[in-house]
């Protein structure tokens, strides 16, 4: 999937998951496509960072504390986006991004499995 495609599916998964679960607000598409483009670059830029730096934590925890830093990103984000993208504590973020982390995953498969193939 290009760069492109990836950017608007999350925008309309982060959308619709704003919709539906309390404590996450997006005011428009607009600020869903901006809220999809900041959490891609903060996933290539500053999540390997902090997987680093959180290297022994997550050794120890079994890999589970990399949903820590996955919420870690969503607030980043929701405080980098101040006026169009809010979302109320930790534990919501860490859920936010549970239910965008499979929400993704099911685009994703879906656009394989459906996918043309190239000749």
């Amino acid at each position: 999937m290009n760069f492109l495609a990836r950017v608007l599916s999350t925008a309309v998964a982060i959308f619709l998951i704003a919709t539906l679960m309390p404590g996450v607000e997006v005011t428009s598409i607009g600020m869903a496509i901006l809220v999809s483009f900041v959490l891609i670059v903060m996933n290539v830029f500053v999540k390997p960072i902090l997987i680093f730096l959180t290297l022994p934590i997550t050794v120890v925890t079994l890999g589970f504390f990399l949903l820590v830093i996955n919420a870690l990103i969503i607030l980043i984000t929701s405080h980098i986006l101040q006026s169009g993208f809010k979302v109320n504590g930790f534990w919501v973020a860490m859920l936010f991004s549970i239910v965008l982390a499979m929400a993704t995953s099911l685009i994703d498969y879906l656009n394989e499995r459906f996918e043309k193939p190239r000749t």
